[in-house]
């Protein structure tokens, strides 16, 4: 492989421990899909032998899966700033289904969604008060209650309530700058920049948290950003994710040359089209490009999901193409 080919940097989200390079292969293939979708079919190929860019899928899933992943104590993974993250991400997640299954449809799923949304109320009154761990049991009736729903259920992949639970507060670890959580930051960003060249073309692709990671990890990167491609991104999710992302205020990073933000309107982690508005252009004028894409169910938030959309693979690979 040439010395000139781009770099294509896979970022993930949430989840347990992952095999890096079958990972890389199913996102491949994904992208793959999408790039046929695209009428791009000649170039399959060479995308999925290596040929056309180096690729890599970043993985920092054994950072935060070192402790707890296989049952460990939740509730004593969590400080107060990780539960004041944890519940308004869940307040925002509920709000996302209840746009899609109102109180008044009569339901099955708008009446789980407003017992989830009962538990969340109770999640966010504070439980300190009722002794530790309190908090983390409350978490898991959230969470238990979500997976009621048949698209979270089948398509989450979520084994039970506290599975989904621990893998969302990998979203509140990240964010906590106190302490040994700062030093967890750091080295989740060090992976997603290892072994990047800055002068060569690069472009990366990141998912769910792995937006926010790339946000970070991009306005310390050194060399350009000939695209850079956000999926189901919660960054614009305000008083959850934007506050406190790291540099502040929010700017799209100044080595990006190109940014495509996609959404799709049944993922219920979403910031929406607000991230494009709410996240300041660069000196050079560059900002989220957003768009919608649609996909069957409740549960789209995969990156899989979103590779294999012609609208979402088309503008990676022809930035890959010399």
């Amino acid at each position: 492989m040439g010395t000139a080919n781009p770099q294509l940097v896979f970022v993930h989200g949430i989840g347990g421990l992952r095999n890096a390079e079958a990972e890389r292969e199913q996102w491949l293939r994904a992208l793959a899909t999408g790039v046929r979708a695209a009428g791009q079919a000649e170039l399959v190929s060479a995308l999925t032998q290596g040929w056309l860019a180096e690729v890599r899928f970043a993985d920092y899933s054994d950072l935060f899966n070192t402790r707890g992943a296989q049952g460990g104590a939740l509730g004593s993974e969590l400080d107060p700033s990780d539960e004041q993250v944890l519940s308004g991400l869940l307040e925002a997640m509920v709000d996302e289904l209840t746009e899609q299954y109102p109180p008044d449809s009569g339901t099955r799923d708008a009446t789980v969604i407003e017992q989830a949304r009962h538990h969340v109320d109770a999640l966010s009154s504070g439980s300190h008060a009722q002794g530790v761990g309190e908090f983390a049991r409350r978490l898991v009736w959230v969470t238990t209650t979500l997976l009621q729903l048949p698209g979270l259920r089948q398509g989450a992949q979520w084994a039970n309530g506290r599975a989904f639970a621990l893998y969302l507060s990998q979203v509140a670890r990240y964010l906590n700058r106190h302490g040994d959580r700062a030093a967890l930051g750091s080295a989740i960003r060090s992976r997603v920049l290892e072994g990047l060249d800055p002068a060569r073309p690069l472009v990366v692709v990141s998912h769910s948290l792995g937006t926010v990671v790339a946000y970070e990890a991009l306005h310390d990167y050194e060399g350009p950003v000939a695209l850079w491609v956000t999926l189901g991104s919660p960054l614009a999710l305000g008083g959850v994710v934007l506050q406190r992302l790291v540099p502040r205020p929010p700017s799209c990073p100044e080595g990006v040359g190109v940014w495509h933000n996609f959404w799709d309107r049944n993922d219920v982690v979403v910031g929406r089209p607000q991230l494009a508005d709410w996240i300041a252009p660069s000196s050079r004028g560059v900002k989220a490009q957003t768009a919608p894409v649609k996909s069957g169910g409740v549960w789209t938030h995969t990156a899989t999901r979103y590779l294999e959309h012609a609208e979402v693979a088309g503008p990676i690979v022809k930035a890959l193409v010399p």
